[in-house]
């Protein structure tokens, strides 16, 4: 989400180490929730095709996952809809929690309980806020009284801002309710997570070889364009510069072991083909 002055002033330094070998993301077990605000920045529907690019990858042809519109916290302005944009991207699988919240919760929230029944954790990167999370989660607790959701259930987030403008009840039951790991923010290149907001960047066209992803981005890059900073939305100064922000992508490559990828260059360089 937005670039903070905490953000920019952050040095070029590795975190140390967040998370247990043993407790990184298993692509044949577990599953991957993407939760996506779209409110009121556009970098979000950057977000949802990069994730498209890489998950389109031969690697991660196993990957489970599900994608939700809408989970926006405490914070105003107006909602970027990106409804045309996750049916392409996604199909069938991703819910709305803008046009229905607790039907959304209720979908998700029997996804990953079939996933917790198999065995498998639950991974959610927070591409917003945590007021929808903390729904999920409740649902989960309801669904499964037995399941420790401290072990089970993960959830990484970047972003202070996005921190800020979760409800504070929410805030706290997602902290103490599941393993809850803060990551260096997205927005910044060399902070050893990927820095993936990126003003300059304009060869995705040329590094996008399948017509079905250049069909992905070029529409969420025309839906930037057309909602980036309107009726007082959010500017994101890399999208008004002709570039591209999908920052939320760093919380997926640090749970998929990836977040050694530099920046948007490397990115493309690895998952465009």
């Amino acid at each position: 989400m937005h670039v903070s002055l905490y953000s920019q002033a952050l040095v070029s330094q590795a975190p140390e180490s967040l998370i247990a070998p043993n407790e990184r993301f298993d692509k044949d077990h577990d599953l991957l929730l993407l939760f996506y605000d779209c409110k009121t920045d556009v970098d979000d529907l950057h977000s949802a095709a990069a994730f498209t690019t890489l998950s389109s990858n031969r690697e991660y042809a196993s990957l489970s996952y599900h994608a939700v519109a809408g989970t926006y916290g405490i914070q105003e302005g107006l909602y970027v809809p990106p409804e045309t944009l996750f049916e392409l991207a996604f199909g069938d699988n991703w819910s709305d929690a803008h046009a229905d919240f607790s039907n959304a919760s209720d979908e998700v929230s029997l996804i990953a309980k079939r996933t917790l029944e198999q065995g498998g954790n639950v991974w959610i990167a927070e591409a917003g806020q945590s007021d929808f999370t903390a729904e999920v989660v409740k649902k989960i607790q309801v669904l499964l009284p037995d399941l420790n959701t401290r072990e089970r259930i993960h959830v990484v987030q970047h972003s202070d801002w996005n921190e800020e403008v979760t409800s504070p009840e929410s805030l706290a039951f997602v902290k103490q309710n599941t393993a809850y790991y803060k990551i260096p923010d997205g927005n910044v290149v060399g902070n050893g997570t990927p820095g993936f907001r990126s003003p300059n960047y304009t060869k995705w066209e040329k590094r996008i070889k399948d017509p079905h992803l250049k069909q992905i981005w070029e529409l969420a890059v025309e839906l930037g364009n057309e909602y980036n900073g309107k009726e007082g939305r959010y500017d994101n100064e890399a999208v008004s510069a002709g570039g591209l922000d999908f920052s939320d992508t760093s919380e997926v490559c640090w749970i998929l072991g990836l977040e050694k990828i530099k920046d948007t260059k490397k990115f493309f360089k690895r998952f465009g083909k």
